[in-house]
């Protein structure tokens, strides 16, 4: 199995990187603005890239200010079942988070880009935190 992990420290309290995490508005905020989600376990999130690409992530878990965990259950082939996890641990009024995009079946071509793009993404979410704008995909 590989696995995608990306360690960062966001300008801002937990609460606020939990609410954009797990709240329609948060995530349409910094990952695709054609969002439609809830936070409740069980819910299943849906997000579109364009007119051909999208996710749906099943939330397994909710923990309140510490832990979010998605499973992909439908979208591109090398991302059903593979499990998102976002843990959260504040620092001095600061939020250090440890993502991860674990149980892909191997390195492929599309496991490089999308551990570019979880990057990105990841930088959109600490600046939208941060300075209240992200740069998430937008859908025309």
């Amino acid at each position: 199995m590989a696995n995608i992990r990306h360690n960062l420290t966001i300008e801002a309290p937990v609460e606020k990187v939990y609410n954009a995490l797990t709240l329609e508005q948060g995530l349409k905020g910094w990952w695709t603005n054609n969002t439609s989600a809830k936070p409740e376990i069980g819910h299943v999130n849906h997000f579109k890239f364009g007119s051909e690409y999208f996710n749906k992530m099943k939330i397994l878990e909710l923990t309140f200010l510490t832990n979010v965990i998605w499973e992909c259950i439908d979208g591109d082939k090398e991302w059903i079942g593979t499990k998102l996890t976002f843990e959260l641990e504040d620092k001095e009024g600061h939020t250090f988070l440890k993502f991860s995009h674990l149980n892909w079946t191997e390195e492929s071509e599309f496991f490089g880009f999308c551990n570019h793009h979880w990057g990105r993404y990841l930088g959109s979410l600490k600046s939208l935190c941060e300075t209240g704008i992200g740069q998430p995909y937008k859908q025309e």
